[in-house]
């Protein structure tokens, strides 16, 4: 298991950026029901601005700077991948459903043989 580095955020201004961020937040948040009355849509546009608002905000930070260059890599390494096709995912599908099957019918004849075994041999119940 590999110890990764726990990074924190150490800079004054980003700690105000990720506080600022939270606050907009939880104003979004609460403006939802601060808005009770309001229509639906009135409330869910101050929820979405909120949040919208405070993770535009986080990713000013250094933090959210270092989540954004590692959210690309992770897309770039994505189209890296080699996806099989779809008669190998249906023949994979289909080794594990019979995997399964298999697996639950030894199960199910080996606890009837235990049950068998404890109930009749040794209690002698019928």
């Amino acid at each position: 298991m590999a110890n990764s580095p726990v990074e924190t955020v150490r800079t004054t201004s980003d700690k105000l950026l990720l506080l600022l961020a939270a606050v907009l937040v939880v104003l979004g948040v609460a403006a939802f029901y601060v808005f009770a009355l309001q229509s639906f849509y009135v409330r869910l546009g101050a929820l979405i601005a909120g949040v919208a608002l405070g993770a535009i905000v986080a990713l000013m930070s250094q933090s959210g700077k270092r989540f954004l260059a590692f959210a690309k890599d992770a897309y770039r390494e994505v189209g890296k991948v080699v996806w099989p096709t779809r008669k190998e995912a249906t023949q994979t599908t289909a080794i594990v459903f019979a995997f399964v099957v298999v697996m639950a019918l030894y199960l199910w004849l080996t606890d009837k043989v235990i049950e068998w075994s404890v109930f009749s041999l040794i209690l002698g119940w019928k």
